[in-house]
């Protein structure tokens, strides 16, 4: 596997790669891709924002921490341990859903950014930095960003709907994204795992409802 970007970035942003710093990571990563697509089955595809520090910017698995990456997937990372919210309310999802191999069989998640973003906080304390939190980081980074979805259009991808998580501007940039470049003929938002976490967890179920309503969907179609 590689995946790298080596083009500028904003002072005081720096670039999250887990396949780069740790040999453990594309071993895990290697190990979960041949569980779960070692086929040629078309799926549809989930696209978040992008890697964050507790979930796929230490797994290299886009909202999978190391606990749902060895209870839910059987694979470890020797030597780490994370836990994200957002994974778990993805993988909530994905049990209800029929559980990792029936959902990845049917789904390939990604992020618009395949690679992770952090910034210094006001303690000096690294905090996730999202690639629309700045214009100029977004600049610099959209020629990586539409190779990416390219190369990932390859891996068997349907094109009649692409769903989107972040209702707000991940689903804005990539509305706009799609507009230009024709890359799927719809794009469904849902709401952020983290969002619905934070800020609506005593409505998790009904989250999960509509994740499953929508996402069955367009897996039977």
């Amino acid at each position: 596997m590689e995946l790298d970007f080596n083009g500028s970035l904003p002072e005081c942003i720096s670039l999250m790669n887990p396949f780069r710093d740790n040999p453990e990571v594309l071993s895990a990563v290697s190990q979960f891709y041949r569980k779960f697509y070692n086929d040629n089955k078309t799926r549809h595809l989930i696209l978040g924002i992008n890697p964050g520090r507790f979930g796929a910017g230490v797994t290299g698995i886009p909202f999978t921490d190391t606990v749902r990456l060895k209870e839910k997937c059987g694979i470890k990372i020797p030597g780490l341990k994370s836990f994200e919210t957002s994974s778990v309310f993805i993988y909530e999802m994905i049990d209800q859903y029929g559980g990792p191999e029936k959902f990845y069989g049917d789904f390939f998640i990604s992020s618009v950014s395949p690679l992770g973003f952090t910034s210094a906080g006001s303690k000096g304390k690294e905090i996730n930095y999202n690639y629309y939190d700045s214009k100029e980081l977004t600049g610099l980074i959209l020629d990586f960003i539409i190779a990416s979805l390219k190369k990932q259009l390859e891996f068997g991808i349907e094109r009649d709907v692409c769903f989107c998580l972040g209702t707000g501007k991940n689903y804005k940039f990539l509305s706009q994204l799609n507009y230009e470049h024709k890359f799927f003929e719809q794009i469904i938002p849902l709401e952020h795992p983290r969002f619905v976490m934070q800020y609506k967890s005593k409505l998790k179920e009904s989250y999960i409802d509509s994740y499953l309503e929508k996402l069955r969907l367009a897996a039977i179609i």
